[in-house]
């Protein structure tokens, strides 16, 4: 093998052919699973997509980088599971564009962070960390009480509605009163907003202050919907442990 190795080494054609013999191989083993992707990967049946704002929440957290420290990947593995809850699916981020599964964990794994803590302990943890948890090392996020831009969220519906995420036309119109409907309950628009998307998403003032919409209410009503899109895990774990 290495006098094979030296012999290409020596002819430059040659080595080259070899890499684009190994590079192909790999490519080929990692490719060609995907064409085979609708036939594997189960979609769960109640996955629901996610609302505007909770959807701008979305942008928020992959805008901070909040990726780069908390994945959203409960591993089939015993402790994981006993800690996290729910092994994560694949189907599961059918609607994510980018998926956000990740590795890193300087932080925990957020993908069953839903309804796990109150709406204003998120807000104090994201403006003050450790006020909540002394020995967090995660950065506070005071700006996140600015007014919430909500000019471009019909054109992300859009966009989205493209990849095959399930966004009905009146939906992608009524992309930024859903935004704003979704934080006032008692508001004329959160009716129309019901009518769209139903009953499961959240419907409160993230932030304790439904007179003006936040990046706060958007960021931490996406932390809310972690984990609450599908049963469809849930119903695995009990299957299993019957």
């Amino acid at each position: 093998m290495l006098r094979l190795h030296y012999n290409l080494e020596r002819v430059s054609m040659g080595l080259v052919a070899a890499i684009i013999v190994a590079a192909s191989v790999g490519g080929i083993v990692e490719i060609a699973p995907l064409f085979t992707i609708d036939e594997t990967v189960e979609m769960p049946a109640d996955l629901r997509p996610l609302t505007p704002l909770e959807l701008a929440g979305r942008g928020i957290y992959i805008r901070e980088g909040c990726y780069a420290c908390h994945s959203q990947m409960v591993r089939s593995l015993a402790d994981e599971i006993d800690r996290y809850g729910p092994y994560s699916l694949a189907g599961e981020s059918a609607y994510d564009h980018p998926m956000l599964w990740g590795s890193k964990r300087t932080g925990p794994d957020l993908a069953r962070l839903g309804s796990k803590y109150s709406d204003a302990w998120h807000v104090a943890h994201l403006l003050n960390p450790r006020a909540m948890v002394p020995a967090s090392i995660m950065p506070a996020y005071p700006w996140l009480t600015e007014t919430l831009d909500t000019g471009l969220l019909s054109d992300s519906l859009a966009a989205l509605a493209r990849l095959g995420v399930p966004y009905a036309p009146e939906m992608i119109a009524a992309a930024e009163a859903d935004a704003l409907a979704q934080s006032r309950p008692d508001s004329d628009a959160a009716e129309g907003f019901l009518a769209r998307y139903g009953e499961r998403p959240a419907l409160r003032s993230f932030d304790a202050d439904p007179s003006r919409l936040t990046e706060l209410d958007a960021l931490v009503a996406y932390l809310q919907s972690l984990g609450t899109q599908t049963d469809a895990p849930f119903g695995i774990l009990t299957e299993r442990s019957q």
